[in-house]
């Protein structure tokens, strides 16, 4: 009995190798193969194929239509070009395509026919042929298909009711089916286990990673403590943390019982200038605190620096998770609509419904909240702690975005990877229930993330120059967190990413403590696909979409060698040193102030809070912090505006980019959630692929009259043109995007060298079957579709939609008066007008 139980035991490990032998010996390659034309992963199927078949290409992609095979495979709807070359079959495999799109990110599918229009479900019956297939994605995205005449009707039908089958809605369960159909193949398994990591960013899993960050920064009075090694202190912390070297680790194990979720404070950037950046949780104000508690808090909470520390609260003027999925669901309809409905916005009302979505407010209260803190750190000689109720959502995009403001190794791709993985990732933000794959848990869903990277969109609008990633890789990033096939999405802390990867539950004994068990949960069953993580991009993208992901930049200077911790030369910071030890102040509202009941444990006269070795903090220390903002408002700020010179000198790499927060200057990312809305509400028709949209013209004539006015006020003024060809302000400053609103038709963008422009299909492919498409021919009378189209729903009026022109930034100058205050500039909305 016990023989025959280790031969069955040796038979299911040897299963693998004999399925993998079979399916080799069978001429099936290890790592991709060709099916019609379609370079499958391992293991995929072909469920369904239609043939000439134009896809409607966007504005990135050249425009036009592009001829080509589609497929519906049991994991995406893949298009294939006509003159596409022939797969390598040897090449390591690609989940998506360029023209693919994956059935977990599809929301709704649509399909056109002779005069109407029908959203196709599992149990729908079609009493029409299409003309169109319409998939609305989750990531904004709008993709069209337009069957051809000859395209025989079954295949036509049949691919429709594939998509809509195959395609279905999240619901428990149907996360893992879809990991197993592109990642549960023997050979993609392997494929995948053997795979190595990046090595060029930080993943901060183990004590080298952070110590080579404090290394980085010039750290020298932190250490690594591993005293959450097993997640007991806090499970929703990393497994190490950075804290003062005077603070041992048997006296912080009794800090964590006095924060929520046992978050409390611990280093995450250090600025050029000596300031320190921590993060915390809020208090636990019903836990007494004994006299060597108060101490140890103290010691924790301002860290190396021993004068002053600001605790920035971000509860009272940032937005709360609630408010920014409302925010989003609301964009989301704006920009994205529907065809299938006869609900639109129109032209004279987009503008004020946009304003009303608060999305762009949103994300101008988070930069100004973080271009706060960037100027307090510049000063030096001070400890800033952000604090959240639970530490967990808008701490994380505060601390991000001040780094990406004042450390130029965030502005590179491998730098911002780094920096996601630990101000996010490792840091415990919830993304499974943030993005809620499921859609079971409505209450925690909110894209905080997604509003980080919209913030970090408009540096990059600004400072165009000052970073190495693009567009592009925020774009891409923005699409990959609407796929559950990556570990770094898929779980809300460490822990639950290390139970799932190791398979792993803990229990505790009285004797032995917690011990490591088998965890007999069925969602982390051994025989689970491994779960990239979301930065191996040669695994989601072609070379030629990875090489549009970061532009050249020049070289940033090494760091000064700090001098005791500090390169400040600032007199107000230095009045500030020399101020009280262990004076505590709140920065709230943009006003500072020093609350009796900020620290819990100085909030009382008795027991040991009487005898705190921390004095208390004084108000006349207030100036000359807020002397650290009024600098920015009334000296960079203005400057910034109003320079038309070069360079004054040399670039201090390390100075924050502050960005202009005025309504004109907080635009739209356009590329992102305007992609679908402009996709669909022009022209379907291939009459008008390669003519261009009327607004289109509009926008071009009035470029050329603006050019024209330009060159005339430049020749009776007698002003040299070496001022007038740069009247915006310069890279010295804050580099000025080239549109500084929200408008649906940009000026035209230089491109990098690194991102050069698609140039769209041949002209005689589309004119080729403008005769053979199932729509009217372009000798009759205007068809309805093409209208239906432009008015965006059911309705036949053919004005309902908002299509702007941009802004040219070369022409145009626009000055901005200086704030009359010193505190920073608010919002007066986002004023799109021109």
């Amino acid at each position: 009995m016990l023989t025959g139980s280790k031969t069955t035991f040796k038979v299911r490990q040897m299963l693998p190798d004999i399925k993998e032998r079979m399916l080799s010996q069978s001429g099936v390659n290890a790592r991709s193969r060709d099916v019609f034309g379609l370079r499958c992963l391992p293991g995929e199927c072909v469920l369904q194929r239609a043939v000439m078949v134009r896809k409607k290409l966007t504005a990135r992609e050249g425009r036009g239509w592009l001829s080509g095979t589609l497929f519906c495979t049991h994991f995406r709807v893949a298009f294939v070009p006509q003159d596409s070359p022939r797969p390598d079959d040897n090449a390591d495999p690609v989940l998506l395509g360029d023209h693919d799109v994956a059935l977990a990110s599809i929301e709704k599918v649509v399909v056109v026919g002779p005069n109407r229009t029908k959203l196709v479900t599992p149990n729908s019956s079609l009493k029409f042929t299409p003309e169109e297939l319409v998939l609305y994605c989750r990531d904004l995205r709008v993709i069209c298909f337009l069957f051809d005449r000859l395209t025989p009707d079954a295949q036509v039908l049949e691919i429709t009711y594939t998509i809509a089958k195959t395609y279905q809605p999240p619901k428990p369960g149907s996360v893992l089916s879809f990991q197993n159909a592109a990642l549960g193949s023997v050979e993609m398994k392997q494929f995948l286990s053997n795979r190595r990591r990046n090595a060029h960013m930080n993943w901060y899993e183990s004590v080298s990673d952070w110590e080579q960050e404090l290394e980085r920064c010039g750290a020298m009075g932190w250490r690594v403590s591993s005293v959450n090694d097993r997640f007991e202190m806090s499970t929703s912390l990393s497994r190490f943390i950075v804290v003062p070297h005077k603070v041992l680790d048997t006296e912080l194990k009794k800090s964590f019982a006095h924060f929520n979720e046992g978050r409390i404070p611990r280093w995450c950037w250090r600025h050029p200038r000596g300031s320190d950046l921590l993060r915390m949780a809020s208090f636990q104000n019903n836990i007494y605190h004994e006299k060597d508690d108060i101490r140890n808090l103290e010691m924790i909470l301002f860290g190396c620096q021993s004068s002053l520390c600001v605790v920035v609260e971000l509860a009272e003027e940032l937005p709360s998770p609630a408010d920014i999925q409302l925010a989003h669901s609301r964009l989301r309809a704006l920009c994205l609509g529907d065809i299938s409905t006869s609900v639109s916005v129109p032209d004279d009302k987009w503008l004020s419904t946009l304003e009303s979505t608060h999305w762009l407010d949103y994300t101008r209260s988070c930069l100004k909240k973080a271009s706060e803190v960037a100027c307090l750190l510049r000063g030096g000689h001070l400890t800033v702690a952000l604090q959240e109720a639970d530490d967990r959502d808008l701490s994380c995009v505060v601390s991000s975005l001040v780094q990406v403001m004042c450390d130029p190794h965030c502005r590179t791709q491998h730098g911002f990877q780094s920096l996601v993985q630990k101000e996010w990732v490792m840091a415990g933000h919830r993304f499974y229930s943030r993005i809620n794959y499921h859609r079971d848990n409505d209450k925690e869903e909110a894209p905080v993330f997604l509003l980080f990277l919209d913030c970090v969109w408009q540096l990059l609008s600004q400072y165009p120059s000052r970073f190495q990633l693009t567009d592009d890789f925020l774009l891409a990033l923005h699409d990959s967190i609407h796929l559950p096939l990556f570990s770094s999405f898929l779980a809300n802390c460490q822990r639950e990413r290390c139970k799932r990867s190791q398979n792993l539950g803990q229990s505790y004994t009285p004797v032995n403590g917690w011990r490591d068990m088998l965890h007999p949960d069925s969602s982390s069953d051994p025989c689970d696909p491994p779960l990239p993580p979301v930065w191996d991009w040669d695994l989601q993208y072609s070379k030629h979409r990875r090489d549009r992901f970061t532009q050249p930049v020049p070289p940033v200077p090494p760091l000064q060698p700090l001098l005791n911790g500090n390169l400040n030369t600032n007199p107000d910071t230095h009045r500030l040193a020399d101020t009280l030890p262990g004076s505590v102040f709140l920065l709230s509202r943009g006003t500072f102030s020093c609350p009796a009941n900020l620290l819990p444990w100085r909030s009382t006269s008795s027991g040991p809070y009487k005898k705190s070795h921390r004095r208390a903090a004084s108000s006349e220390n207030v100036p000359g912090l807020e002397r650290l903002l009024k600098a920015w408002a009334l000296t960079e700020f203005p400057q910034a505006l109003t320079s038309t010179s070069g360079p004054q000198g040399p670039l201090d790499p390390y100075e924050p980019l502050l960005p202009l927060l005025m309504g004109p200057c907080m635009g739209l990312w356009r590329e992102c959630y305007l992609r679908g809305a402009l996709h669909a509400q022009a022209f379907s028709h291939p009459i008008s692929a390669n003519h261009l949209h009327p607004v289109e013209r509009l926008a071009q004539e009035v470029q050329q009259l603006k050019d024209k006015l330009a060159q005339v006020s430049t020749g009776t003024d007698g002003i040299p043109s070496t001022k007038t060809a740069e009247p915006r302000r310069t890279d010295a400053n804050l580099n000025q995007n080239t549109n500084n609103g929200t408008f649906l038709f940009p000026a035209v963008r230089p491109q990098s060298k690194a991102a050069p422009r698609m140039t769209p299909p041949p002209t005689s492919t589309t004119t080729n079957h403008q005769q053979t498409s199932r729509g009217p021919p372009p000798a009759s009378a205007p068809p309805s579709r093409p209208v239906r189209r432009d008015n965006g729903g059911g309705s036949n009026s053919g004005n309902k939609h908002t299509f702007l022109f941009g802004h040219s930034s070369v022409t145009e100058a626009r000055t901005y008066p200086a704030p009359n205050n010193a505190k920073l500039p608010k919002s007066n909305g986002p004023s799109l007008a021109s």
